[in-house]
């Protein structure tokens, strides 16, 4: 009887411990899964940044060609004046409003009125 009781015993203590190391390595598993999407949402939070960044920097640049286009546009002082006193508008403003308009005065009016 001594050796069926010292038989059963290793295997309780076996299937026991299989049962920690099952627990312990389902538990290493879900922190390792937890590790690896932290580093996915990284990767794709580094991807929307840099998808961010070159959105960015397009408009910035689609911003420059569009001063640069209005800024060759040649208008005229007394254009410019005519639009001041008749809208009692900021000397800029109306050489923005012109400059837009590409130096047509009366387009210039229609399109604040």
């Amino acid at each position: 009887m001594a050796d069926g009781t010292s038989e059963a015993r290793p295997t309780g203590d076996a299937a026991a411990a299989s049962r920690d190391q099952q627990q312990q390595s389902r538990a290493l598993d879900s922190i390792t899964d937890h590790v690896e999407e932290r580093q996915l949402d990284s990767a794709r939070v580094q991807q929307a940044m840099a998808s961010i960044t070159a959105a960015s920097e397009a408009d910035r640049r689609a911003q420059l060609a569009r001063e640069r286009e209005l800024a060759a546009v040649r208008i005229n002082g007394a254009d410019v004046d005519i639009i001041v006193s008749e809208l009692e508008l900021e000397k800029k403003v109306a050489e923005s409003m012109l400059r837009e308009h590409k130096g047509d005065v009366v387009a210039a009016l229609r399109s604040f009125l």
